[in-house]
């Protein structure tokens, strides 16, 4: 264990803290479905969160601020679209928020280590004794957390699914943790209800959105 990692339920996690979410190595990313066949992706270019790792994990915040006039999807056209009233109405809404109400700890088994197990039994045969497992090693984290997301100042619950990806001291001497997140939402809870009815069957945007975070935090102080 290092300073910025420690081991909690077997599993290595960030030391206690107030991180921030570097600007630099982040990504705010989504995945829509164009005429029902294909994925677009984009993301928002700028945002910011702070993150307090707590004592207890379970007990850890975060809250976050999304630009919403920084929506990116390679697409000048598309992104003028998004940022009009038919969607974000980014002049009357500025940003998107989202702060955690919860977090969950998943279970720390990785699957691949239940069936390497299921394979060394028989059914209808004796147990066969087994060599001496070798010494246990921190597993990835993974955790939901449970948070309210407010678009165009509609509130709705959306749980994350969190892994941590590791921490490390940077070169400039600043502790640092990555991670990943997901989720999916249907926009249309949020007011987002713009679409075009196909001759062929289906809308042109899909109402499933699935959200694609990763980025780096640096502790505080």
């Amino acid at each position: 264990m290092t300073g910025s990692t420690r081991i909690w339920n077997g599993m290595s996690i960030p030391a206690p803290g107030s991180y921030e979410l570097d600007a630099g190595h982040k990504r705010i990313g989504f995945v829509a479905k164009h005429m029902m066949v294909s994925p677009v992706r984009g993301e928002f270019r700028q945002a910011t969160a702070r993150i307090t790792v707590a004592e207890d994990p379970l007990e850890s915040t975060i809250v976050a601020t999304i630009q919403s006039a920084s929506i990116d999807t390679a697409n000048v056209d598309r992104d003028t679209h998004l940022r009009s009233a038919d969607f974000l109405d980014v002049e009357q809404f500025p940003t998107l928020e989202y702060r955690s109400t919860g977090i969950t700890a998943l279970d720390k088994t990785d699957p691949i280590f239940f069936w390497a197990k299921l394979k060394n039994h028989r059914l209808g045969r004796r147990a066969v004794v087994e060599e001496p497992a070798p010494p246990t090693r921190p597993v990835t984290a993974r955790f939901v957390l449970s948070g309210e997301l407010t678009v165009k100042g509609i509130t709705r619950p959306v749980d994350c699914q969190v892994e941590f990806g590791g921490a490390r001291r940077d070169p400039y001497g600043q502790d640092i943790f990555g991670f990943s997140a997901t989720a999916e939402l249907n926009r249309e809870d949020y007011g987002l209800v713009w679409n075009v009815a196909l001759d062929s069957g289906g809308v042109l945007v899909g109402r499933t959105v699935r959200i694609e975070i990763a980025g780096e935090a640096i502790r505080q102080g």
